[in-house]
């Protein structure tokens, strides 16, 4: 390539003829940092596979938690992701609906991608116990709105840390519900009434082994980290605060010295108004 440039000659901005010595070559391309969540060069398949992988267990037939997963969701398998790093896995599926009586269906939003035993899970917390609580309180559940599931990075986006469930395709991330009437849930919202959010607290700490939200470490404060990480003893961390919004001042009461002062909302914005700044 470089041979070629050399004989190379371009017209400049005068009309005059310059030669390819003269012409600016692009600079060059910065080197990558080397993290355990990148590599700086390619691997071939036996080395971003590892020593220890069975080619004999790759195979297009479904597996068993794939077969039982069917019968509730609406599922794509998907290929094995391997790296980097410790990133990826196998029995990955895509879940874009989740299955109800009736031919009903809870649409995932976007449709995450998960090892199959995490699917399968979500799935049944959602038709079992999430989607039957919030029938009791009017219109039915329609969707599913996720923050996050896979992605190579570290736990709580930190690069030298361990890599996050994310990273291998065990955890989701979920903001909230919509409703056939289109209203939306936050379930990191306070003026959600509380004792629905704190049926769905309940039944998602009995389902997952790790259920991460307000007032668990600052990083899960617009919404709720679900997982199925393993851990000795069958240890479980259930820290999601299902908080309510602070009870009104008195009429009259003064505010405290060091008590922030609330600021007044700001004055809607009135179209064609000359006032506007």
């Amino acid at each position: 390539m470089r041979q070629l440039v050399a004989i190379l000659f371009m017209v400049g901005a005068g009309g005059g003829i310059a030669a390819a010595d003269d012409v600016p070559m692009p600079r060059p391309r910065p080197e990558l940092p080397t993290t355990t969540m990148m590599w700086s060069e390619p691997h071939s398949f036996r080395e971003a596979a590892g020593a220890d992988f069975d080619t004999s267990a790759v195979t297009a037939k479904l597996t068993d938690c794939d077969t039982r997963l069917q019968a509730i969701a609406v599922i794509e398998p998907m290929p094995r992701l391997i790296g980097p790093g410790a990133c990826g896995g196998g029995d990955l599926v895509q879940v874009d609906a989740v299955l109800l009586d009736g031919n009903k269906r809870i649409e995932m939003k976007p449709a995450p991608l998960l090892q199959c035993p995490m699917a399968a899970q979500l799935a049944a917390w959602l038709r079992d116990q999430a989607a039957p609580r919030i029938a009791k309180a009017g219109p039915a559940l329609a969707s599913v709105e996720s923050a996050d599931d896979f992605e190579c990075r570290g736990r709580n986006r930190q690069i030298n840390g361990k890599v996050s469930e994310h990273g291998k395709a065990n955890a989701i991330d979920v903001r909230g519900f919509t409703l056939t009437n289109g209203a939306f849930i936050a379930l990191t919202d306070i003026n959600v009434a509380k004792d629905l959010r704190d049926d769905l607290h309940e039944s998602a700490c009995g389902r997952f082994t790790t259920v991460l939200g307000p007032g668990s470490d600052g990083y899960h404060e617009e919404h709720i980290h679900l997982d199925l990480l393993q851990r000795h003893n069958g240890y479980r961390i259930c820290q999601w605060d299902v908080r309510v919004p602070p009870p009104p001042k008195p009429e009259g009461a003064t505010v405290a010295a060091g008590e922030p002062v609330p600021l007044p909302l700001p004055r809607p914005h009135v179209s064609g108004d000359s006032r506007k700044l």
